[in-house]
C-alpha cells in the first residue's frame, strides 16, 4: 500500500529547501506527498514560490496519513501557539504515526507538549525552548526517538528524509 504523509507549511516564509527537496526525495520513493497550510489559499515560500495547499489545517486527520512533516522558515513561528497545529501534532502522536520537524519547527512541537522527555534536536537558536518544553537537545544533525524525527539545520535535510523514509516504510 502506497504510504502518505502531509508537510504542514506556513502560509507565508515558509523555508523552501525544508519543502522542495525532502518532497522530492519522498515522492521518489513512491509516497504520496500532500501539502498542507492554515487554509488552502495560496501560500508564498521565503523565496517567493507560490504553491497552492491541498489542505487546511483544520482538515488534516491522522488516519489518513502515516506520517506528518512539520516545515520551518520565518513563517512557521505562526504555528508556536497555534491550537489547530497542536491539535494535529497530539493527534498523530496518539495514533503512533511519524511526526517529524527540522530547523525551526521541532519548536512548534515542543510548543504542542508533544517532545516531552524525548531526545530531539533542531536550529540552535530553539535549544533553550525546546529544553524548557522537557525535550532533550543534543544539537546532533538528526535525532530519531521512538516516532519523533527531527534534524538540526537545513544541512541534514537529506539525512532527515532518508531517516523519515527508512521508518516509513520499516
Amino acid at each position: 500500500m502506497q504510504k502518505k504523509v502531509v508537510f504542514i507549511i506556513a502560509q507565508k516564509d515558509f523555508r523552501d529547501e525544508e519543502l522542495f527537496g525532502p518532497k522530492q526525495l519522498f515522492e521518489a520513493r513512491g509516497v504520496l506527498v500532500t501539502i498542507a497550510a492554515k487554509t488552502r489559499h495560496k501560500a508564498c515560500s521565503r523565496m517567493g514560490v507560490v504553491i497552492q495547499p491541498q489542505l487546511a489545517v483544520p482538515e488534516v486527520e491522522a488516519k489518513d496519513f502515516d506520517g506528518i512533516i512539520f516545515v520551518g522558515g520565518p513563517g512557521a513561528a505562526a504555528y508556536l501557539d497555534d491550537t489547530d497545529v497542536k491539535k494535529i501534532a497530539w493527534e498523530f502522536k496518539k495514533a503512533g504515526k511519524l511526526i517529524g520537524a527540522s530547523c525551526f519547527a521541532p519548536a512548534i512541537l515542543a510548543n504542542a507538549g508533544v517532545l516531552i522527555s524525548k531526545t530531539v534536536t533542531g536550529f540552535p537558536t530553539q535549544e533553550q525552548n525546546l529544553r524548557d518544553k522537557g525535550a532533550d537537545y543534543t544539537g546532533m544533525p538528526v535525532e530519531v526517538d521512538g516516532n519523533i524525527i527531527t534534524a538540526k539545520d537545513l544541512n541534514f535535510l537529506k539525512e532527515f528524509s532518508k531517516t523519515f523514509i527508512f521508518h516509513l516504510e520499516a
